[in-house]
């Protein structure tokens, strides 16, 4: 009878001790849970950011370097382009049926085959280039993606089944969690050694401005026109300019300024003030000339020989004071505007002998483009490699959340310690009655 009062005492006791024990331990899985659900995420969170961030901003500035490196050699090329066709157009220029000698038409028709070639060369190694340069880029950003997107799924299912217990399914997701931290730091890695290759292009143009006509791997990213094209180019293009010159200048001392008899061939009735001729805008050695007091440059020809300009009756003869017709007007104005277009290309040919457009092309990327890159590269690395120390909390706190005694464990556990500690305190207290009576007894038998 003695056992059972202190069983029933020591039943709502246990009970209490219990509800006190498993509240410990769940408030103490609690605060180990939210300690650890921001503890990791924090970098991977930071690290999130600046991956999104950095990896958008590099894509972009790299697109954007390699269309500028695009529009360079676009621009290049139809200068080639548009020298070519004014050259073509110079074959055809005529004043009263006077023509360019036809050695100038020959060497017309020979350059441009040069300066096309040169233009499709140009256009194809550019283009060739910058859609492999963006096709590592998208594959490299693709990548970027991936490997997030992984990350976040994987983080999310692995935190499902940590909290649900299942540890079997769990131990794939820790190890799948390890192969892709190792992904990331190849990753980051890989950025390294990009960003090494980045610098070290940029050092190379830099290098390169200061030795334009080095045979570097430069060259390959944007070529220079090859110098013997643009040296016969430049000087093809003068000598036609001055043969369309010495067509105008053959008319005017041979016609509008002649005063021929009535029937004569070249007569159309010209009268009035002598017509000033065409500036040479060259020497015989192609180097550039000074005017003349009574030349006209071939920037105001047009508005000075419009004051020459006399009216014309059906048949074409003069009515009033003037030296050419309003057609002959026109052809020359035509020839002008020819020579107009060739000396303006003169500057932008010389660029292209000297290199100088690859040279500005390199000085303008290492100065406004290569700081840009540099900085979202590392920006990209501090990304990947905080996530890749998030992901790193997050395994190690998923196998310990995993292996953590559940509700069901820590019941069975404390409910067998609390029996065993009942069943002493039982036998305990049945030993200390059992004493006294013991005593008892003796002293009555005395």
């Amino acid at each position: 009878m003695s056992r059972q009062p202190v069983t029933v005492t020591s039943n709502p006791w246990s009970g209490k001790r219990w509800t006190s024990d498993y509240a410990c331990v769940s408030s103490q899985q609690d605060e180990q849970t939210g300690h650890s659900s921001w503890l990791p995420a924090l970098p991977r969170r930071i690290g999130c950011i600046l991956l999104s961030v950095g990896q958008d901003e590099f894509h972009g500035e790299v697109l954007h370097t390699i269309n500028y490196v695009v529009n360079q050699s676009d621009y290049t090329v139809q200068i080639l382009r548009n020298v070519t066709q004014y050259l073509s157009l110079a074959k055809n220029i005529s004043v009263a049926q006077i023509f360019l000698p036809s050695d100038i038409m020959d060497d017309i028709d020979k350059l441009n085959v040069n300066l096309n070639a040169a233009a499709d060369t140009l256009t194809d190694k550019t283009r060739e280039n910058s859609v492999k340069i963006k096709k590592v880029f998208n594959l490299v950003r693709s990548a970027l993606i991936t490997v997030a997107a992984i990350m976040l799924v994987l983080a999310l299912i692995g935190l499902v089944l940590s909290i649900l217990g299942y540890q079997h399914a769990i131990h794939i997701f820790i190890v799948s969690g390890w192969l892709l931290v190792a992904i990331t730091f190849i990753l980051c890695g890989g950025f390294v050694i990009l960003n090494n290759a980045i610098s070290d292009t940029c050092m190379a143009m830099e290098e390169w401005v200061e030795n334009p006509h080095a045979e570097t791997a430069l060259s390959n990213i944007l070529p220079c026109v090859d110098q013997k094209t643009t040296n016969q180019t430049l000087i093809q293009s003068k000598q036609t300019i001055n043969g369309i010159v010495t067509v105008v200048n053959q008319f005017i001392y041979t016609n509008a300024n002649a005063n021929p008899s009535k029937g004569a061939q070249f007569y159309y009735n010209q009268s009035g003030p002598l017509m000033p001729p065409l500036c040479y805008p060259f020497d015989s050695h192609m180097q550039d000339s000074r005017c003349g007091d009574q030349e006209v440059s071939i920037a105001n020809a047009s508005k000075v020989w419009q004051k020459y300009t006399c009216e014309v009756s059906t048949a074409g003869i003069c009515t009033t004071i003037g030296r050419v017709t309003p057609d002959i007007y026109t052809q020359l104005v035509a020839a002008v505007n020819e020579s107009y277009a060739l000396e303006h290309y003169t500057p932008l040919l010389l660029s292209l002998q000297d290199c100088n457009f690859v040279r500005d092309t390199f000085r303008n990327i290492t100065s406004s483009y290569c700081p840009p890159l540099d900085c979202y590269l590392k920006t990209l690395n501090a990304g990947l490699a905080l996530i890749s120390v998030g992901i790193l909390l997050c395994l190690v706190l998923w196998i310990l959340y995993a292996n953590r005694p559940r509700r069901e464990e820590v019941f069975v556990k404390l409910s067998s310690l609390i029996k065993g500690k009942g069943y002493r305190s039982s036998f305990e207290s049945n030993s200390n009655n059992d004493v006294p009576s013991s005593s008892t007894s003796v002293e009555v038998r005395e």
